[in-house]
């Protein structure tokens, strides 16, 4: 077992505090990574207050992961010691289903659905009474920690050239707003327009961008305008 440290929450009307725990070390087709970045995401924050009502606790956040690989398990060939990798918001699913077997792991419909990276089985009442779920693990904890272990093929590559720190938020805000564009064929010479310049507006700015689309960021908040215009749009 792996000596792992992380920050926590217990209750929905706490706060996040240190918390010492255990992680399993990496078995087949499995990563150890060391954890040297991990995003703040607002569903972070809506999970450990249970504004979804499904937070399993404690609920230890964080799905914006990136570190290095300090140790890589038998059979392990998509990732070395060494290497730059980042975790997002799933870490396995059933790998049976029809949506899995599609290479579609995000649509996965087995019992419990895909195993999200924290809060565990995205449907609790579905777990055995031993706190196991279908996967044959307790409930799952996050990137805010040290540490992280996790199946080789939901371990994404972090270019080189990117710099760690910010390179987490694409792990969710960057994903979130390049799927839809991506979907709807987003190309040199369209305009887009991204209503809000927060945590994903301001992804969506950049990508649409380098896109070779013409943006205009629509906000309400004056000091905002000159930060849109900084990223590169050209319409507030």
């Amino acid at each position: 077992m792996i000596k792992a440290f992380g920050y926590a929450q217990h209750h929905s009307f706490t706060r996040l505090k240190p918390l010492e725990f255990e992680r399993e070390e990496a078995g087949t087709n499995e990563v150890e990574i060391e954890v040297l970045f991990c995003g703040v995401c607002h569903s972070d924050i809506h999970q450990v207050k249970n504004e979804w009502a499904n937070t399993v606790y404690p609920c230890m956040p964080g799905h914006e992961v990136v570190g290095r690989v300090t140790k890589a398990g038998p059979g392990v060939t998509l990732h070395a010691v060494g290497d730059l990798v980042g975790v997002g918001c799933m870490i396995d699913s059933c790998r049976a289903c029809e949506p899995c077997q599609a290479h579609d792991d995000n649509y996965c419909e087995g019992p419990n659905s895909w195993l999200a990276t924290y809060n565990g089985p995205m449907v609790p009442s579905a777990m055995a009474p031993t706190g196991d779920n279908m996967y044959g693990r307790d409930n799952t904890y996050g990137g805010y920690s040290n540490v992280i272990v996790v199946k080789e093929d939901f371990v994404l590559k972090i270019p080189a050239a990117l710099a760690p720190e910010v390179a987490a938020p694409i792990l969710c805000a960057g994903v979130t707003t390049y799927s839809p564009m991506k979907h709807w064929g987003v190309k040199a010479g369209d305009k887009v327009g991204v209503i809000g310049l927060g945590g994903l507006g301001h992804m969506a700015v950049k990508i649409a961008i380098a896109m070779g689309a013409e943006v205009t960021a629509f906000t309400a908040t004056e000091e905002k305008i000159a930060e849109a215009q900084r990223l590169g749009a050209t319409g507030c």
